[in-house]
């Protein structure tokens, strides 16, 4: 750009705007608080105080120097944009007007030398000063248009961007800088000025998506650094570049439509967005759409807005049964969509047809049968079949079932399988065979949501259910049941009561008379006939049994009939039984305690009857004649109709228990009465009538519950003092048993005897011999007493299979024997660890050596005959040769 330089031409000063239309070229990007224009005012008089005005405050304000501001950010349209910038004397209230036109520049495309050179030359006023005829040029503050640079510039750099020039410069020497955010503050150095030239230029290319402005301050100062002029502000304004591609906020972008939707229904929205500037039209993106796949029922079914991307359906015949979803692929491109200029970019759009419910669900047969046997309840008779095209397991596919017709008192019911959509005939009431025997039932079907308008149900969603009910064996009822009989106590055994019956509800089955039988009768008074039901007595008709509770006595019986399965109903029979005067009062209570002084000495008593009313009280309290004891000693007085009161009528009497009869007579009709005896205990007592004696008195009376108390306390204390004595001879016998070496019974020959010690010795050999005795005969372990087994035998266990020595073995198998014996003790479970001594027992009987009693001493081997030694073999030779050589 050239320079910028300021100049005046000397006309006749007349105060006012210089013109009354102001055209000026901005950017089309507006910046709030960015300058846009210099107004020129002219005032001849320098003492005025001038205001200025805008008829657009809130977009545009004028500064006290003339100087238009952007009072906010905001975009030029097309169109020129006009307001009116007022100026007033606040002294004569004086006003001008000039009317300002900005038109936004268009876009830039590079500019030749030639309009580079055309720079429009900022005019500062002329003020006439009071004391001189001759006008002279005031400078004010300097002002110039915002500076626009293209980003991205090749070059050359640095680049002359403007000349700062002041008209000083024509007598002094001076020197020009530049302040502010990319000059000496970060980021510097993209702008310099000369110095001495006053020529501003850039050093390298610049990037709107960085720094969309810079905001220069110029200063001019003398050589000594004075200042000449007063700071101007520079605006450079990056101008945008198109190098930026459209990017989508998301690549793919899902949205839903209902299938029927009318043309002109809303989808979704797609938005894309350019980092190149939003208010040109680098930024200013248009959206289409480049394709759609499945293209049926139309290629065109969508369109899409291409200033907003908002997509809505412009075809009709969406069926979501056909076509369940959509792609499309949408392209933004910038520079407002010019395909020759524009930056383009895609993203994909999924739009699912969500369902509607446009089919209604169709039965698949006309007529669905089913049976139920009768008086079966909560049981499926019927499935009800149904098809729907809508989406499975959404309202409009579930089914809802009811019942049009056939079922006016409410006995079936239709639920639905929420897995398969069957609609399930079930049976609400139970149904009696003989009544109905077959239903007719109406059913329609529908959805949980109404039917999409302009559908209507078909006849394939009304189906008929024929249920046929089965006859089965019914169990038999008591009429009426329970039932209630009035009877009088005291029915003797054997007399009719009355008659109970049941009936059978099948009328329509082959079937025999029913049988009766008895279920409960707690007091066993009663007993019905299998053939007729009369119920007769067994026994006495007692009110005040313990079976009977407030006047009833109830009791069950069965009826039974022979049918497939065999059936069986309850009855209950309800006697109320009418109280007859059959009981006589008695006293109560039983026993009672009174001093032996005539005061204080009352005892109250109660009369106590069965019956009730009005066989019970009021009751007649009376002594007896005999003994004549009784009524010398005693007085009785009524004082209700339950009670009286018994006192001496003597001054004294004797301590100890005395029995006074009492006689007693209820209200009935006839009286029932009866004599019961009154134990009464006199004691001395003290002043408060306390008895002092109660021990005495006590000792004497014993009852005879204390009596048995008592023996069976020393019952048991001696059967505990006799487990102990048994005890303790028990343990005596067992540490006897353990001094013995060997049970005597025992017969020991030929076998290893076990001792407390393994031995010492020579010193070990006094034995005993009277213990190796061989017993006339052996008895078996069993009958052994059990206190007198050696502690280290082995426990009692079933005996191991050892081998049994024949009465004659021949001498080569004794060898095996043994061996067969060891086999045996090994496998034996019962026999003790081989680290340990072993205990063996008697082998048994059948042994053919003589009694070891008989071995005396070696003088006396002469008298016995040792030859049948070899014929034992050789490995008894040595012994054969030792004893069977005779005399040698």
């Amino acid at each position: 750009q050239a320079p910028i330089k300021a100049t005046c031409e000397d006309t006749s000063c007349k105060t006012g705007f210089p013109e009354d239309v102001h055209s000026a070229v901005v950017s089309r990007s507006i910046h709030g608080g960015q300058p846009l224009l210099n107004v020129r005012f002219q005032s001849c008089d320098g003492n005025r105080k001038i205001y200025f005005g805008s008829s657009e405050p809130e977009d545009f304000r004028v500064g006290e120097d003339g100087v238009v501001y952007a009072e906010r950010s905001f975009q030029l349209s097309a169109e020129p944009t006009e307001f009116v910038v007022s100026a007033q004397d606040k002294e004569t209230q004086e006003e001008w007007q000039m009317r300002v036109k900005l038109t936004p520049e268009p876009p830039f495309t590079g500019a030749s030398e030639k309009d580079q050179e055309k720079i429009e030359d900022i005019i500062f006023p002329w003020q006439q000063y009071k004391h001189s005829s001759s006008l002279k040029r005031q400078k004010r503050d300097w002002v110039i248009p915002p500076i626009n640079l293209p980003e991205n510039s090749r070059g050359p750099f640095p680049q002359e961007l403007v000349r700062i020039r002041s008209d000083r410069d024509k007598s002094l020497s001076l020197r020009y800088s530049v302040t502010g955010p990319g000059a000496d503050q970060p980021p510097t150095g993209i702008f310099i000025i000369n110095p001495i030239s006053g020529q501003l230029s850039v050093t390298k290319p610049l990037d709107r998506e960085q720094i969309a402005s810079f905001h220069l301050r110029a200063h001019a100062v003398d050589v000594n650094g004075n200042q000449v002029e007063n700071p101007i502000d520079i605006v450079i304004n990056v101008i945008d570049m198109n190098d930026n591609r459209p990017e989508f906020l998301h690549q793919v972008w899902n949205g839903t439509v209902p299938e029927g939707s009318k043309p002109g229904t809303y989808v979704m929205t797609v938005t894309a967005i350019d980092a190149d500037d939003p208010n040109a039209q680098n930024g200013m993106l248009r959206y289409r759409i480049l394709s759609q796949a499945p293209s049926s029922p139309s290629p065109n079914m969508f369109t899409i807005n291409n200033e907003t991307g908002d997509i809505i359906t412009v075809a009709a015949g969406l069926d979501r049964e056909k076509v369940q979803q959509y792609t499309l692929i949408i392209q933004a491109t910038d520079m407002e969509g010019n395909p020759t200029y524009g930056l383009s970019n895609t993203a994909t759009a999924v739009i699912t047809v969500t369902d509607v419910n446009d089919n209604p669900p169709e039965f698949t047969a006309m007529t669905f049968y089913g049976e139920v046997p009768e008086n079966r309840v909560d049981v499926i008779v019927a499935n009800l079949t149904v098809t729907d095209k809508d989406q499975p397991h959404t309202p409009a596919w579930n089914a809802m079932y009811r019942m049009t017709g056939g079922d006016p008192t409410g006995r079936f019911t239709i639920l639905t399988d929420p897995n398969s959509n069957d609609g399930l005939v079930t049976v609400l009431k139970p149904i009696d065979f003989e009544t109905n025997r077959m239903f007719i039932l109406t059913v329609a079907a529908e959805n949980q949501v109404p039917l999409a308008k302009g559908i209507q149900h078909p006849p394939q969603s009304t189906a008929t259910v024929s249920i046929t009910v089965i006859d089965v064996n019914e169990s038999p009822y008591f009429v009426p049941n329970p039932k209630l009989v009035r009877q009088e106590e005291g029915l003797l055994a054997g007399s009719m009561l009355t008659t109970f019956t049941a009936q059978d509800p099948d009328r329509y089955m082959q079937q025999t008379s029913l049988r009766y039988s008895k279920l409960s009768d707690p007091a066993n008074w009663l007993k019905i006939d299998p053939v007729t039901g009369q119920i007769t007595t067994t026994a006495v008709l007692d009110r005040e049994s313990i079976y009977v509770q407030n006047n009833m006595y109830n009791a069950t019986f069965l009826a039974s009939d022979n049918g497939i399965p065999p059936m069986s109903g309850t009855g209950t029979l309800q006697i109320y039984l009418l109280d007859i005067n059959d009981n006589a009062p008695q006293v109560n209570p039983k026993e009672a305690t009174t001093c032996e002084t005539l005061q204080p000495n009352a005892i109250n008593i109660t009369a106590v009857d069965p019956d009730i009313d009005p066989n019970a009280g009021p009751f007649a309290f009376e002594l007896p004649d005999t003994p004549a004891s009784i009524k010398r000693n005693w007085t009785i007085v009524r004082i209700s109709g339950d009670h009286a009161q018994l006192s001496l009528r003597i001054r004294f009497l004797e301590a100890g228990i005395y029995d006074v009869p009492i006689v007693i007579t209820d209200s009935g009709n006839p009286h029932a009465s009866s004599t019961s005896v009154l134990k009464v205990k006199v004691c001395q007592c003290d002043i408060n009538g306390d008895c002092t004696d109660v021990d005495r008195i006590v000792g004497a009376g014993l009852g005879t519950g204390a009596i048995i108390a008592i023996l069976l306390c020393i019952i048991i204390l001696l059967i505990l003092v006799l487990m102990f004595v048994v005890w303790m001879k028990r343990r005596d016998k067992e540490r006897q048993a353990k001094q013995l070496l060997i049970d005597p019974e025992d017969d020991v020959r030929d076998n290893i005897l076990k001792y407390d010690e393994e031995g010492g010795g020579e010193e070990d050999q006094d034995y005993d011999l009277s213990q190796l005795q061989q017993p006339d005969t052996v008895e078996p372990d069993a009958i052994k007493p059990v206190g007198i087994r050696r502690l280290d035998e082995r426990p009692i266990h079933a005996e191991p299979q050892y081998p049994v020595r024949s009465a004659a073995p021949h001498p080569g198998d004794i060898g095996d024997f043994i061996n067969e014996g060891l086999k045996a003790a090994d496998n034996d479970p019962t026999a003790p660890p081989y680290d340990s001594l072993l205990v063996f027992d008697y082998e048994g009987s059948g042994s053919t050596a003589g009694s070891l009693s008989s071995l005396n001493s070696s003088s006396s081997g002469g008298e016995q005959d040792y030859d049948y030694l070899n014929d034992w073999g050789p490995r008894f030779k040595k012994l054969a040769d030792m004893y069977g050589g005779g005399d040698d």
